[in-house]
């Protein structure tokens, strides 16, 4: 309980608040109207009184007649941890796509919730025949807010489509995606891995939001297209999850998935399940998947000794990296480039030695290992994957694999 209030300070600290105080309560289950019992719930009032509070964070979703209940109760503004991660991403987005996803999901938070927002008008009321300003608003605003509904999911359809066409012009280049829970080490990997220096790293819940992509050489023959995507966190609100789903794509069309976890967090179990469970919601749970431990620095070593062997019972192709030290991230260079060549196999390539087109391109896209003539034919020894060896055998040549 403790960890999980832990980390919604943390939440709070990314959204720019400051905590004045903590509140728990044990029950069997939520009291429908408030949540809490009554008792506790003057035990707030009083606490956010004495601490001169303006906000209070829920760390579970509360229903609209909750939230609404527990405002007038506490005589402040009450926000659950939905809303709260909401806020972030809406602070957060940068890109145009990544804003209309976060509109998308507050959108479909706010449509259930508009009657607590608009308690201002509640005293009005309309004469026999006619309908209080109140109720109206609230219709006008329910039909505004399903139209923008329609138009954001409309142009993310326009989004979705679009990487489709940008991916179906990389199918050649193994994809590899870092996924995980957020603050695991994903875009610090990636800035070591590429050396690109311009990605942000932030010691910070959800510092990435939108997709990156570098390409990262392995060595002297391959090259991988490596993605940074969003990370994710326990009781994640499914609306954003449904939003970022044409952004999330990019784990569902991927060669490999390297699930990366952060080995000093003491609660990197229920991280890992957390995450595998979102991969499931995505239909991912089918993608070659590697579980990437980051952050191995930060343990002491006989620590981590310890881990590793514990790790290693669990999930015997774990490997363990660190984004801070020196070659600290070859066993993942390492890895990838194993799982490289194991999808594309060694083929014998048998061209027409005037057709040079086709020779061009198995030299471009595949890993040539050696050449010879044999007549008027050049026979290739080399690794390529199934979609050049389709099209090879589609220009005339001849494919076999060895």
């Amino acid at each position: 309980m403790d960890e999980h209030l832990d980390e919604l300070e943390r939440l709070a600290d990314t959204a720019g608040a400051v905590t004045v105080g903590r509140l728990t309560q044990q029950l069997d289950r939520p009291i429908p109207g408030t949540y809490l019992g009554k008792g506790k719930l003057e035990e707030l009032r009083d606490l956010v009184q004495s601490a001169d509070a303006t906000l209070v964070l829920f760390d579970d979703e509360l229903s609209p007649a909750q939230g609404k209940n527990i405002e007038d109760a506490v005589g402040t503004r009450v926000m659950d941890r939905a809303e709260l991660i909401l806020d972030i991403f809406a602070t957060r987005a940068r890109s145009s796509e990544a804003k209309m996803q976060v509109e998308l999901a507050q959108l479909s938070y706010m449509l259930p919730r508009l009657t607590r927002m608009w308690t201002h008008l509640e005293k009005i009321r309309g004469g026999i025949g006619m309908r209080g300003p109140g109720e109206t608003q609230l219709e006008t605003d329910r039909r505004l807010i399903n139209h923008r509904i329609r138009v954001l999911k409309e142009r993310l359809v326009d989004v979705q489509r679009s990487r489709e066409v940008q991916r179906q012009g990389r199918r050649h280049v193994f994809r590899a995606a870092l996924v995980g829970y957020t603050n695991a080490g994903k875009s610090s990997i990636l800035r070591g891995m590429s050396g690109a220096r311009d990605i942000f790293v932030e010691d910070r819940l959800f510092a990435t939001l939108d997709p990156l992509t570098r390409e990262v050489g392995l060595d002297d023959s391959y090259k991988v297209l490596l993605t940074d995507t969003v990370g994710f966190i326990r009781k994640l609100p499914h609306h954003l999850v449904a939003s970022f789903r044409a952004t999330l794509e990019e784990v569902t069309q991927a060669d490999l998935l390297l699930h990366v976890i952060d080995v000093s967090h003491p609660s990197w179990e229920e991280q890992r399940t957390v995450v595998d469970q979102v991969l499931g919601e995505l239909g991912a749970h089918d993608r070659p998947l590697k579980y990437v431990f980051n952050k191995s620095d930060l343990l002491e070593p006989e620590t981590l000794a310890a881990v590793k062997e514990r790790i290693h019972n669990l999930l015997p192709d774990a490997i363990f990296v660190s984004a801070v030290q020196p070659d600290g991230l070859e066993p993942l260079r390492e890895a990838i480039l194993r799982r490289v060549k194991e999808s594309r196999p060694l083929s014998e390539v048998r061209i027409a030695a005037a057709d040079g087109r086709l020779l061009a391109e198995v030299h471009r896209e595949a890993e040539v290992m050696e050449q010879h003539a044999e007549g008027g034919t050049v026979v290739v020894l080399a690794r390529l994957d199934e979609v050049l060896a389709g099209r090879l055998r589609r220009g005339g040549a001849e494919v076999m694999a060895r």
